[in-house]
């Protein structure tokens, strides 16, 4: 299976292994049992809204949670929520459970939370629901243009 997600990195020439599972519940620690890696290395791909209504991403591993104080901070806004499915979905172009900053219908802000930084290769969503890539963490931050912050909860 292709996705945008997908295609965006083969267009970016960056190496990834794609990995799929059958999907039928949402989250990624069920993904990462289902494609036997460690939670921490799977992420969450998040979208949240800004005070300002504009939309971002974050993303932490399956074993943890994003505090919205700490990635209001990193991004330099009073107050930000998570998005609503809805938003979230017309935001990136991609269906709950399949959302993904590679390959959006249009580019948002991507903070990547620093401990998952730590590890050398990441779990991703690739666009689909199912459907992840495996790729080294340099490479996720150069596709995505991510900044680090320290976003657990």
């Amino acid at each position: 299976m292709s996705t945008r997600g997908i295609y965006a990195l083969r267009e970016l020439g960056i190496e990834h292994k794609v990995l799929t599972y059958r999907y039928d519940r949402m989250g990624a620690r069920i993904a990462a049992e289902a494609i036997g890696e460690p939670e921490a290395i799977v992420l969450k791909s998040l979208v949240f809204r800004a005070d300002d209504g504009s939309f971002l991403f974050a993303l932490v591993g399956a074993d943890a949670n994003v505090s919205t104080r700490k990635l209001g901070r990193a991004t330099g806004r009073k107050h930000v929520e998570a998005s609503s499915p809805r938003d979230a979905q017309h935001a990136t172009g991609y269906l709950v459970g399949g959302i993904s900053p590679l390959g959006a219908r249009q580019p948002l802000p991507v903070f990547l939370d620093r401990e998952a930084a730590q590890h050398p290769q990441l779990v991703i969503n690739a666009g689909g629901r199912g459907t992840l890539v495996k790729l080294s963490t340099d490479d996720l931050i150069r596709a995505t243009n991510a900044q680090m912050a320290d976003l657990r909860s």
